[in-house]
């Protein structure tokens, strides 16, 4: 008998261990975060027995709200955080240092090396890409055909695409052959870096970024640009949807807006031809972070790994988003749309600025970066725009410091 107590005793215990042992992951996304890490978070509850709970906060309150959380003692386990941001809480020792981990990953350098690098902080890792963003340079190839261009070529300079956004221009009307965001919407593929790799000097003022505002000037100057874009500060952003738009920089996200929404735009999709001859890309999306202290840092490396398999990627691959891992992208991709290949190969040139004061510098709609690019598209003094916004730039960093 009391065998048999000890055994029952043993099960209940081993049962109940491993009751005890399931986590709950607390994690927060920001709104607009789509399907697709979504669909994979319902796999792997539906496949474990730890679960992870999202709370979607609005994009514009998520940072404060994070920061607020931490100092309450009340933030999640987890954050998907916007790459640019992940720097600044990594210095502020607010996020898991996951370095020792981070380096067990047989495939930690085949991942988004720019989300690595802004995820990393005095040679430490603090965050690793959860969802990967690229830019792309897309035309609309029934214009391109009806300006007796090759609807199938696409342009491999600046030269080629001012180009081909004059015959586009010329079909008159309303019809125009190149669109951007130059009310402060800012990015785009110059080759050129307008910070120093440790975010602490502005080199904004170079000789790719001279030309890069010469093409765009002049591309106004050809009336290629429809007049709204000087004022558009992003909301208009996928102008290229409308039909009369027959060239643009887009986000990687687009492709599947445009395939799923707008099935009536014919598009090609290539590498952003950089000033420099080489191609050029802006790498945006979320890192995956962990609130520094948390009790539930195992059952969280268990989830991102999840995400990071083969299985967790093709579901994030199939609502939308590009493959974070390089050696298995090609097989993530294998049966989906083929333009998807072409900003998965914008990965390994993407670029972002690394510096703790991304928004200061570049997000704010009153900021140096935004108001230089107006200024020196649109503006008479294209030296007073340079100067004036690397001396506040230069202002910005050296206070920080």
């Amino acid at each position: 008998m009391f065998r048999k107590l000890l055994a029952a005793t043993a099960l209940i215990s081993v049962f109940g261990m491993q009751a005890a042992s399931a986590e709950t992951i607390n994690m927060w996304v920001r709104s607009g975060i789509g399907d697709s890490f979504k669909e994979a978070v319902k796999a792997y509850n539906a496949a474990n027995a730890d679960k992870v709970e999202l709370t979607e906060v609005p994009f514009a309150e998520l940072v404060q709200k994070y920061a607020t959380a931490i100092a309450g003692g009340q933030a999640p386990d987890a954050l998907s955080l916007d790459l640019i941001y992940t720097p600044a809480f990594a210095a502020a020792g607010q996020l898991e240092d996951m370095t020792d981990w981070a380096k067990t990953l047989p495939y930690l350098n085949s991942l988004s090396p720019s989300h690595v690098k802004l995820g990393t902080y005095e040679e430490k890792i603090y965050g690793l890409p959860l969802s990967v963003e690229t830019s792309i340079f897309a035309w609309n190839k029934d214009l391109y055909k009806q300006a007796g261009l090759d609807p199938d070529k696409a342009p491999t300079n600046w030269e080629e695409i001012t180009a081909n956004a004059e015959k586009i221009r010329a079909l008159g009307g309303d019809t125009y052959g190149f669109y951007f965001s130059g009310g402060g919407c800012g990015g785009w593929g110059g080759g050129a870096d307008i910070l120093s790799g440790d975010g602490k000097t502005a080199t904004l003022d170079t000789p790719q970024m001279r030309k890069a505002i010469e093409i765009y000037r002049n591309l106004v100057a050809k009336d290629t640009v429809p007049a709204g874009s000087a004022s558009d500060n992003g909301v208009n952003f996928l102008s290229i949807t409308n039909g009369k738009n027959g060239q643009q920089s887009l986000g990687a996200f687009a492709i599947g807006t445009l395939v799923t929404q707008h099935p009536e735009i014919n598009f090609g999709v290539s590498l952003i031809p950089g000033v420099n001859g080489q191609p050029s890309s802006f790498a945006g999306g979320d890192n995956f972070v962990v609130t520094k202290g948390t009790p539930k840092l195992e059952a969280v490396k268990k989830f991102l790994e999840y995400t990071y398999s083969l299985e967790g990627q093709k579901i994030m691959a199939e609502y939308g988003s590009l493959p974070t891992r390089g050696d298995i992208a090609d097989e993530v991709l294998d049966g989906l749309d083929p333009r998807l290949k072409i900003a998965k190969d914008a990965i390994a040139v993407a670029k972002t600025p690394y510096t703790l004061q991304f928004n200061d510098l570049i997000n704010s709609a009153n900021g140096p970066w935004a108001t230089f690019v107006n200024a020196a598209i649109y503006g008479d003094d294209v030296d007073g725009a340079f100067s004036n916004a690397q001396s506040e730039m230069k202002s910005i960093i050296d206070t920080a410091q």
